[in-house]
């Protein structure tokens, strides 16, 4: 388990691989190729004989001749290595260097080579890396130098290194040091005075200029990106004592001062998302070229569709497939993609574009059934085309004949969505409806827990007079006028109440089903009806449902039957469709389905704990079966007191793409707002219905695993009674065969469904992807927010079936393996006791750190059974924006920037030590919103905020503040509305005081920090990561 313990007294030398050597000879290390020439390197400056010097020389100029290295004349550090900065002591349990020491961090990147344009923002942008003064930045280059040039390619180039800075003592006239000066040195002898930082953090002399050698310039820019103005860097602390240096070996030990890593000097995820909005939210991301990363989640920014699918359709975990599975299984990196097939787009988006080939429907090819796309090769001047899939021709049928232009591609390629773009739609025949007959519209039943509880905390009253109105914004296709679905309703305790609402009848009328465990659905005709025919008889039915049962005492409740019914319903009516449920007990009545409470929070930690998470009973996994056969699905909406059993009610829901949404310990006053806007929410999204997906590859590769609410009754099909815009589906891929450098990886998503009017449609998304057989070209293109989702996705499946200790050590071991594996093959050479991250995953620890950390995986006292339960099948459909920000909160200073700014004010670091007692700061991580208020905030912005005139005088816990007519409160009022509207879920506020109890709910979300239970913060995890890949790679 992770623990953390006081930082430990720092260590006297540096670590290499070769043994102990003083600091002096590092950048050497990150030089030197030869082994003898590393062993003459590495031997302290003093014992140097001029025999090795000569040597040194003339192998070096060797060197140099062939284009392998730079010349050795200048025993100071290479040109383009950044200076260091930062501090990197031991810090407990995850210390990990022998005698102490922790790594120093660096990124390094793997070898050069074309790339497609890349996501990584230029190195000056990382907020570890202070640089060194000098002149317009260069790209990375190979090869053969000119005239007055510096040496810049890899292995060489590591201008990420972040290494131990030096004690700051005078510099010798004329320089400047690399940072800003430390506290004063602690005097000693006038013969311990040491050298001052090198550009690599080395210590010794400086060296002069040498010949035919312009003035270094200070690190190349991320592979990929372009080359940028210099950047000037926040000040970092330089720490006289955090150097191991030969000078502090002499030292008393009580003069040897114990310091912490500076956070500062570790990768910020503030830094590397404001980067990339800065480098690629101002342009329009094209889907033309092959294996393109796109921009990060975080960035706001446009796409044209230009052959490939939009990355808000679909994400990967990498652009660039290894060649071969040994390469993949060297590098341990998952090749997954998150599907997302009815994202919705923003209004400058124009949706897919609906393509209808009348009776003989949409192209495919004959072998393995894939969809005509814009890889499909066209032969014989138009008359064949070859499958891009699987390399079988097939003959193009007159209709869709064309000729072809002189470069091979169909001279209408541009006129047919499906020859032209990455996403689309194709009318389906009647061939892909079942029983080869078209469907009818979907319908909606509205089922109501009318038990003593609903009824007394007023959830039923609310819920009647809310679904009036919002029956008139049931989901409708394009500028139709008014919804086709249909709609239903039901109550129920013990018994089930079902309503004939014809258009016809002046009353509804009430028809009760007590026979629970038979159930059958007492009406045809009147039970689903149009809402514009009987909207006065529904208007009636919800006025006198919470009258009916105003007295009731039965605080019993059944569920399965409930379900049973409903889809009961739509199988009579031919129809698939929702069933929205609203419930709020533990179903106990006798009844298919009854639960009894197992809560048990003995088991956490135990190897029974995974028994939490599984259902108590096998029937609601027969009931979702039957249900995604019929084509209902569940949203159902929890209004628990007590424990519900989570894990088992949900079942059903997760199976038929449906989703949970849970109001614990409910109240009107407070909880109103958020009900209706999820309800208003959910009731009014576009759903498709009846689905089935189906994800093809090219040759090579394979779709072997499936995350996500859906169901499946064999290895390829994805069965989903429903699918909304905000769900997904995540594919794992593995080897099946050698892939190939030049055609690449080609993947196809193919989405049937019924839309809202019940028309049978294809929804179709491609994405091509390069191949490598160097592994530095598969950590070059990754993305890291996309492998966090598929991780944690993997890891909350696991909990099913293995202890929640197996799973945690399964995450923290692939990670290891993924950064030892870059450190080993991609990485320059450089002292064991530096950590080395790649440029595209050097926020991986910090997030997997966050998910490891997560309820469901380490849970605090507070966290109940249920939602840990409720957390891990949400997550289980989560697109990779929802996982960003749920593992990794976004932290909004709302005082420092300038009341009349109209922009959302810079995110900081998720840690408690960036908060000032001065300030007000909101927190949102897609569930939860908070307002956390210093205890030393002034007392005009206390006034304009929550309208009362002191500190002492806000209350803890409200969840809205007061509509006051000033500019702070528009400002922060009008950012809490903006942030709502960017999540799928309605998030709840919460008001927070400085040192109140309510601050420990507050303080589990600045997740860099150390946790309650026992969760490691960002820095000592960062150290344990380090020790795990020492492990590995000796």
């Amino acid at each position: 388990m992770v623990g953390n313990q006081d930082p430990q007294p720092l260590p006297t030398r540096m670590e290499s691989t070769m043994g102990q050597y003083p600091a002096t000879s590092k950048h050497l290390l990150q030089v030197c190729q030869e082994p003898h020439l590393l062993q003459g390197c590495l031997q302290p400056r003093q014992h140097r004989s001029l025999v090795a010097r000569e040597h040194m020389a003339s192998l070096a100029k060797e060197m140099y001749r062939m284009g392998l290295a730079p010349l050795f004349k200048c025993r100071g550090p290479p040109a383009s290595l950044a200076p260091a900065s930062g501090s990197f002591p031991n810090a407990g349990l995850y210390g990990s260097c022998p005698q102490g020491q922790a790594p120093p961090l660096s990124q390094a990147q793997g070898h050069s080579g074309a790339q497609p344009p890349q996501r990584s923002a230029p190195q000056q942008a990382s907020s570890f890396t202070p640089q060194a003064s000098g002149g317009p930045r260069m790209p990375s280059m190979t090869g053969p130098l000119l005239p007055g040039q510096s040496f810049g390619g890899p292995p060489v180039n590591q201008p990420n290194h972040v290494s131990s800075p030096p004690p700051p003592q005078a510099p010798h006239p004329g320089t400047q040091m690399a940072g800003p000066p430390g506290p004063p040195p602690p005097m000693h002898s006038s013969q311990q005075q040491g050298y001052q930082l090198q550009q690599n953090g080395s210590f010794g002399p400086a060296r002069g200029p040498q010949p035919n050698y312009g003035s270094p310039y200070p690190g190349a820019p991320a592979f990929g990106s372009q080359p940028g103005p210099p950047q000037s860097l926040p000040p970092k602390r330089l720490d006289p004592d955090a150097i191991p240096s030969p000078q502090l070996n002499e030292l008393p030990p009580q003069q040897k001062t114990r310091h912490r890593i500076d956070p500062d000097a570790i990768p910020s995820p503030i830094q590397v998302i404001e980067d990339d909005r800065n480098n690629r939210g101002s342009e329009p991301f094209v889907t033309g070229v092959r294996g393109q990363v796109p921009p990060l989640v975080t960035t706001n920014f446009l796409v044209k569709d230009q052959g490939n699918a939009s990355p808000r359709y679909i994400r990967c975990t990498s652009y660039n497939i290894p060649c071969t599975s040994d390469m993949a299984k060297q590098a341990q990196v998952p090749l997954a993609a998150v599907i997302k097939p009815l994202a919705r787009l923003p209004p400058e988006e124009a949706s897919p574009y609906l393509v209808d080939h009348g009776e003989s429907g949409p192209l495919r090819c004959n072998r393995c059934k894939a969809y005509m796309c814009p890889f499909m090769q066209f032969v014989e001047g138009g008359r064949r085309f070859q499958c891009c899939f699987c390399s079988c021709i097939n003959d193009v049928p007159p209709q869709y004949f064309q000729h072809l232009d002189h470069t091979g591609k169909r001279v209408d390629a541009y006129d047919r969505p499906e020859l032209s773009l990455g996403s689309y739609e194709f009318l389906a025949t009647v061939d892909y409806c079942k029983n080869n007959k078209f469907p009818s519209p979907p319908a909606f039943i509205f089922m109501i827990d009318v038990s003593y509880n609903a009824i007394r905390s007023g959830l039923v009253r609310l819920l009647c007079e809310e679904l009036k109105s919002l029956l008139d914004f049931l989901p409708r296709e394009g500028g139709a006028e008014e919804s086709a679905i249909r709609v239903g309703f039901v109550t129920y305790n013990k018994v089930l109440h079902f309503y004939n609402v014809k258009s016809s009848l002046a009353q509804p009328q009430m028809m009760v089903v007590s026979d629970v465990a038979d159930m059958f659905v007492p009406l045809l005709d009147g039970f689903l009806v149009n809402v514009n025919e009987s909207r006065a008889v529904i208007i009636s039915l919800l006025d006198q449902i919470p009258e009916m049962f105003a007295d009731t005492r039965e605080t019993e409740t059944v569920f399965a039957p409930v379900i049973q019914a409903g889809m009961e319903a739509l199988k009579a009516a031919e129809c698939a469709g929702k069933l929205f449920i609203f419930h709020t007990s533990l179903p106990i009545a006798e009844a298919p389905g009854k639960l009894k409470n197992r809560d048990d929070r003995k088991l956490i930690n135990t190897d029974k704990e995974k028994t939490l998470f599984q259902p108590q009973t096998g029937a609601y996994q027969a009931l979702a079966k039957e249900c995604v056969a019929q084509g209902c699905c569940v949203d159902l909406f929890l209004f628990p007191n007590q424990y519900v059993d989570v894990a088992t009610l949900s079942v059903v829901p997760q199976l038929t793409g449906g989703s949970v949404y849970k109001y614990t310990c409910f109240q009107v006053e407070n909880d109103q707002e958020r009900f209706m806007s999820d309800l208003r929410r959910d009731v009014e999204k576009v759903v498709g219905f009846d689905a089935v997906m189906r994800v093809r590859t090219s040759t090579g590769i394979r779709a072997v695993d499936f995350f996500g609410a859906f169901y499946m009754s064999n290895t390829t099909d994805v069965e989903l009674a429903g699918l909304d815009g905000e769900k997904t589906v995540t594919v794992e891929f593995k080897h099946d065969d050698r892939l190939n450098e030049e055609s690449g990886a080609l993947l196809q998503c193919a989405l049937l469904y019924t839309s809202c009017a019940g028309q049978r449609r294809l929804r179709i998304h491609n994405l091509a992807l390069n191949c490598c057989t160097q592994l530095a070209d598969l950590y070059r293109n990754c993305e890291t927010d996309t492998l966090i989702n598929y991780m944690a996705k993997f890891a909350y499946r696991g909990v099913l079936n293995s202890p929640v200790k197996t799973v945690r050590d399964t995450l923290i071991t692939q990670c290891a393996q993924i950064l030892a594996c870059y450190r080993k093959n991609c990485a320059s050479p450089s002292s064991a006791g530096q950590l080395i991250l790649p440029e595209c995953m050097k926020l991986l620890p910090v997030y997997l750190n966050c998910v490891l950390k997560s309820d469901v995986l380490q849970p605090g006292a507070e966290v109940t059974t249920d939602d840990r339960a409720y957390v891990r099948q949400l997550v289980t459909s989560m697109d990779v924006a929802e996982t960003n920000v749920f593992f990794y909160p976004r932290l909004l200073p709302l005082t420092k920037s300038p009341i009349e700014s109209t922009t959302e004010p810079p995110a900081i670091r998720a840690s408690e030590e960036r908060l000032s007692n001065g300030d007000i700061y909101l927190l949102e991580n897609g569930l939860n919103l908070f307002i956390w208020v210093g205890a030393g905030v002034q007392q005009g912005v206390v006034q304009s905020l929550f309208s009362v005139s002191s500190f002492s005088q806000i209350t803890s816990g409200v969840s809205i503040l007061p509509v006051l007519d000033n500019p702070l409160s528009k400002k922060v009022r009008g950012l809490i509305d903006s942030l709502r509207a960017q999540r799928s879920r309605y998030m709840k506020l919460i008001v927070v005081k400085q040192e109140d109890k309510l601050e420990m709910l507050f303080k589990h979300f600045l997740v860099e920090d150390k946790s309650l239970s026992g969760g490691a913060s960002y820095v000592d995890f960062l150290c344990h990561m380090h020790k795990e890949i020492r492990q590995l790679l000796s």
